[in-house]
């Protein structure tokens, strides 16, 4: 299972594929515009979440309200496309400057020198227009079909945030995942502390007032995983790995910790690692969660407690110094519309993100052709597991 992305910021439209989704998967657009309606959210948004009305077509995969087991084709149109039709379109247009908006002005933080350097541009809006965060949006659409999968394995995942510009948000760590999306939803950054959601919204304003951008922590959880999904037996089939990797390819994200994280490292072993206890009505469970659920690669049944650090966006309204790469003079780089803050967004896009690995180990571990007989097989195995 896996899928794929194309698409750039200000281009026609956003496209993602799916492939190995089981047939018979029941699956609307609504399903998915919903996700992408929660994407646009979140206190600290700029303008281009005013311009941009994401819905999604599904062009491929589904018949009748059910995928076919083939190749899923999603498409979410960028209505701003109108406005930049002869700076992004695909054919020649004359070399005429003012029409062109070539960008010679790398910004700090992003990817235009690197990538100008790697891929020959000499026009850096070669390289923003597709590392732009916009692409989330199609990973999103990804994450809202494994969603549905794993919904419909019992299987929930949800999203909220931790911590914005160190301003960190305590709650009921006994609460369902249900009633964290309950509160988490009704926030307008989406944190669970209804005291750190006003020092948040107070934080974001200054920091939009200064012309400057800041990040934070955000959290999802995980309810009904099954244990011992993932591996031990090769690196890259650890499920904790795989989502880690997954979580810091979102743009901006720069740590990931599974349950207590770095904390572990001031902790003696009795206070990290997670006591095993029986009950026969319920089989194996941990008496903490300090790792996360997980252990050695594997889930272990308990719910997945995972944390993203995204950095400050980078593009800035007070912008930093940076060098033109045809004068090689010093200037102020460029600027782009741009988000005060978007962790609130942005803890939307790892949950996503997050869907995707668990639905896609859930397919490596369960026949995945057809999926009733995929649904039967994890319900068998919830059974044995249960009386292991």
């Amino acid at each position: 299972m896996r899928y794929l992305t194309a698409g750039e910021s200000h281009g026609k439209q956003l496209t993602t594929i799916i492939e190995g989704i089981p047939s018979h998967l029941p699956i609307l657009n609504d399903q998915i515009n919903e996700s992408l309606l929660r994407r646009q959210g979140g206190y600290g948004r700029g303008r281009r979440m005013q311009i941009e009305k994401d819905l999604v077509e599904i062009t491929a995969g589904v018949r009748h309200g059910y995928t076919l087991g083939s190749p899923i084709s999603l498409v979410i149109n960028n209505d701003d496309f109108k406005h930049w039709r002869n700076i992004m379109g695909e054919n020649p247009i004359p070399d005429d400057e003012e029409v062109r908006r070539t960008i010679s002005r790398p910004r700090p933080g992003h990817a235009d020198l690197n990538g100008g350097m790697k891929y020959g541009h000499r026009d850096l809006r070669n390289v923003l227009e597709r590392s732009s965060a916009r692409e989330t949006a199609a990973r999103v659409a990804a994450g809202a079909v494994a969603k549905v999968l794993l919904s419909e394995l019992g299987i929930k995942v949800g999203a909220y945030v931790r911590e914005i510009a160190g301003i960190v948000s305590s709650f009921d760590e006994s609460m369902t995942l249900e009633e964290r999306v309950e509160i988490a939803e009704a926030s307008p950054v989406r944190t669970l502390d209804k005291k750190a959601e006003k020092e948040m919204m107070d934080a974001i304003d200054q920091a939009k007032k200064e012309g400057d951008s800041i990040g934070g922590v955000v959290e999802v959880y995980v309810e009904g995983m099954p244990p011992g999904v993932g591996s031990y037996v090769q690196y890259d089939r650890k499920l904790d790995s795989r989502i880690a990797g997954s979580v810091v390819s979102i743009n901006a994200f720069k740590g990931v910790e599974f349950g207590i994280g770095f904390e572990a490292a001031r902790r003696n072993g009795s206070k990290v690692h997670d006591e095993i206890a029986w009950e026969e009505s319920h089989g194996y469970y941990r008496k903490t969660n300090r790792l996360g659920g997980f252990e050695g690669g594997m889930t272990t049944g308990m719910p997945l407690v995972i944390k993203g650090v995204m950095k400050p966006i980078p593009t800035l309204y007070k912008p930093l110094q940076s060098v033109d790469i045809d004068t090689k003079e010093p200037f102020a780089a460029s600027i782009e519309r741009s988000d005060s803050c978007a962790v609130p967004a942005a803890g939307v896009v790892m949950e996503h993100v997050v869907a995707f690995e668990l639905a896609r180990a859930m397919m490596e571990q369960f026949p995945g052709d057809y999926f009733p007989r995929m649904k039967q097989a994890v319900e068998a195995y919830r059974e044995e597991v249960r009386s292991f």
